[in-house]
């Protein structure tokens, strides 16, 4: 197999590498580039077509006939346009057609959270189990799954998006219109809010964690508790449908130790249709490399 090639295009950087599919975790070249998403659509295009060029000088390799690509967003399946992008002049384009014009490069797209969730199970703290759940939870939260080692994107390219599960009707307004979904419950924006209306004053979600730690603060128990109870009940759900081996926790909130500890296991256990909860609960192993090695990995 010839070298493997990943972009991840996040909001304010464009990453890429070159894995050598024999030694994978160990890249051959990793540069960045600005997004500069500010300019425009036209203008990210540009940047990824640079970054092919500096990668391809750097390396001493030609562009290759596949690169992988991660993406804020996702290809709609059917329509081929991006959807559901924080960087917004990227929804409605038809980012995959237009950046392969530009580079005569086939390329491979998935989510970030996909990316995320294929570079632990394969390359990550969660290789060799057969089926993996990835999350990332931070100011967002999102989701993918892989199965035998591949990225299953489901009909509407949507599988994996846990955050969008209502949990509470009545519960908070997401950012799509919707109320009592996870993201709008468990991401950390949410919790430090939480936290914020009880005590009037904004803390950071980390400060919130270590407060309810070390049991100096009421308000701070309340929100991990908070955090802990819906946790469980959303990946109860997720359980009882995918049943994964292994489910890693990235971003921001997955930092927090109480997600991992017996009493929250055995919340989850509560939540799920079997007597006992057995699948691996773990933190990532990759850091900010997941995103642009899971990108890579899309071409295996």
């Amino acid at each position: 197999m010839s070298h493997l090639w990943g972009i991840d295009l996040g909001g304010t950087k464009i990453e890429g590498v070159v894995l050598d599919p024999s030694a994978p975790d160990s890249p051959l070249c990793r540069l960045r580039v600005p997004t500069e998403s500010d300019k425009g659509y036209v203008h990210i295009r540009g940047q990824i077509k640079l970054l092919c060029k500096m990668i391809s000088e750097k390396s001493g390799l030609p562009l290759p006939e596949k690169i992988g690509m991660g993406t804020p967003g996702v290809l709609d399946p059917q329509s081929q346009k991006l959807k559901n992008s924080n960087t917004q002049c990227l929804n409605g384009q038809f980012l995959q057609k237009d950046i392969e014009s530009d580079t005569g490069v086939k390329f491979v797209l998935a989510n970030d959270a996909n990316c995320f969730a294929l570079a632990e199970a394969t390359l990550g703290v969660a290789r060799g189990y057969p089926t993996t759940f990835g999350i990332i939870m931070g100011t967002g939260v999102g989701g993918g799954i892989v199965v035998n080692g591949q990225v299953l994107p489901g009909c509407h390219g949507i599988a994996g998006e846990w955050g969008q599960m209502v949990l509470d009707p009545s519960g908070p307004i997401s950012n799509y219109g919707t109320r009592g979904t996870v993201e709008s419950i468990i991401a950390g924006p949410a919790l430090e809010r939480f936290y914020a209306e009880q005590v009037g004053e904004h803390r950071q979600l980390k400060e919130i964690a270590e407060r309810a730690k070390a049991g100096t603060d009421i308000h701070a128990e309340k929100t991990m508790t908070r955090l802990t109870d819906y946790f469980a009940q959303a990946l109860g759900s997720i359980i009882d449908v995918l049943d994964p081996h292994a489910i890693v926790l990235g971003g921001g909130v997955g930092n927090i130790d109480i997600l991992y500890t017996e009493e929250t296991r055995k919340k989850i256990t509560a939540r799920i249709f079997n007597p006992t909860f057995e699948a691996a609960l773990l933190k990532p192993a990759l850091g900010d490399s997941a995103g642009v090695f899971g990108a890579a990995m899309l071409v295996v």
